[in-house]
């Protein structure tokens, strides 16, 4: 038996589907497990960690993703400058208020290993705050959290 090893001249491989998640009242780093594992492509039988397998996800309604716990007020984003005296700490609920959009991103990103592939990754996934997004046209496979 051999092992399969994705390649770019493999025509599996380079078919991408797009799947689409509705992040309302769902759990943040439910959404956020799911949708990693779809970027990196772990749900198909093609996987090769070391090879863009994944697909593209659209997510809407990201602003009404739920949290559990006091993560709302405890949960903190922090930034820095490089500069002293440059840290900067935002809590979950004012991102969510500002920009819910970078809460998903930011949750998906941490989930994927670090480096060239995964900033790659990275660009399949597109969020948007509301219901309303470009991908009208695109036939979506419906993505269970």
């Amino acid at each position: 038996m051999k092992t399969y090893i994705a390649t770019k001249t493999n025509t599996d491989v380079n078919k991408k589907d797009w799947f689409f998640v509705d992040a309302k009242n769902k759990v943040l780093g439910r959404v956020a497990a799911k949708i990693a594992t779809v970027i990196r492509g772990k749900h198909k039988s093609t996987y090769t960690p070391n090879f863009d397998t994944g697909d593209h996800v659209v997510v809407v309604n990201a602003k009404e993703v739920r949290v559990t716990g006091n993560k709302l007020k405890e949960k903190q984003y922090l930034t820095f400058s490089g500069y002293p005296g440059g840290l900067r700490s935002t809590s979950l609920e004012d991102m969510l208020a500002t920009k819910p959009t970078e809460v998903i991103k930011r949750a998906v990103r941490r989930m994927l290993p670090s480096g060239p592939l995964s900033r790659d990754m990275l660009k399949k996934l597109r969020v948007y705050a509301g219901e309303e997004h470009p991908y009208k046209k695109v036939n979506f496979k419906k993505l269970e959290v």
